[in-house]
């Protein structure tokens, strides 16, 4: 099941580069609509997933209400990264050199932890989105905060991480 999840989320992620490059090779900038088509796609995607792990002895139960205020910023803010960083590349160097000509490294790793912030949000509220019996529920509720403060920890060390390898600095 985890598997099937990283690879949703690759899709999503996959939606959001290739609206930005669209929006590139066209001279547009990146729009309201571009953000609303994505987030559709992204429910696709998502209920491609739940009929994949519908064999799986939990049921889930996705509240969109709920998630697609936090989707939608971090869509809105991937896409201003990748329209930039896309923006900026030449063809001539790499994506290190294309960053590197998009941000200063601070402000790169702020954005980066930004995403991952708005990313765990985001799992944090679906997490209630599997149906447990309700002696079960509060293990839940422990086991997603649990869940919720280790990705904030990683995702800032890996926002780090990713900008030390980038800039060397």
């Amino acid at each position: 099941m985890l598997a099937l999840n990283v690879a949703k989320e690759v899709r999503k992620d996959a939606l959001v580069f290739q609206a930005a490059a669209e929006a590139i090779s066209s001279g547009a900038v990146a729009s309201v609509t571009t953000v609303q088509r994505v987030l559709e796609a992204s429910r696709n995607i998502d209920q491609d997933f739940l009929s994949s792990v519908g064999s799986f002895p939990v049921r889930v139960v996705i509240r969109y209400e709920e998630i697609l205020p936090l989707r939608r910023r971090r869509i809105e803010r991937m896409l201003e990264a990748a329209c930039r960083i896309l923006g900026s590349w030449t063809g001539a160097g790499g994506v290190r050199d294309a960053i590197r000509s998009s941000y200063a490294p601070s402000e790169f790793e702020t954005a980066l932890n930004e995403v991952l912030r708005l990313y765990t949000q985001e799992v944090r509220v679906l997490s209630r989105a599997v149906r447990l019996p309700l002696l079960l529920v509060p293990l839940r509720e422990l086991a997603a905060q649990r869940l919720s403060d280790v990705m904030t920890d990683v995702g800032a060390r890996l926002a780090r991480d990713v900008r030390l390898a980038t800039y060397g600095t």
